[in-house]
């Protein structure tokens, strides 16, 4: 069965779409940022980061703070917000794969 240039376009097409958002998606990171009161929002400056690869490969920079007796301790406060913001990240990926796989599937 022959096909016309046109729908073989348009599935190059979207195979290069979704080529691209499986890159995109092999590595996530999240990054929690701060400023100060009143400060400038684009000279934030990160407190905690968190990468994580599609093949369940992980990397997380904690926030940290001298404690009371003078070692590092972690800043709780900002690494639960950061937790958080890691959690909906993975929820939305997990999210947008399965309704990728699910329009893959249809086809």
């Amino acid at each position: 069965m022959a096909t016309s240039p046109e729908l073989k376009e348009a599935i190059k097409n979207a195979a290069d779409k979704i080529a691209t958002y499986v890159s995109d998606v092999a590595t996530m990171t999240v990054e929690t940022r701060y400023v100060e009161m009143g400060g400038d929002f684009e000279k934030s400056k990160l407190a905690a980061r968190t990468v994580i690869k599609l093949d369940g490969d992980s990397e997380t920079v904690l926030p940290m703070k001298m404690g009371t007796d003078g070692t590092l301790v972690v800043d709780t406060i900002v690494n639960e917000k950061h937790q958080e913001n890691v959690q909906a990240a993975i929820d939305y990926r997990a999210e947008m794969l399965e309704r990728l796989l699910g329009l893959l599937s249809s086809q």
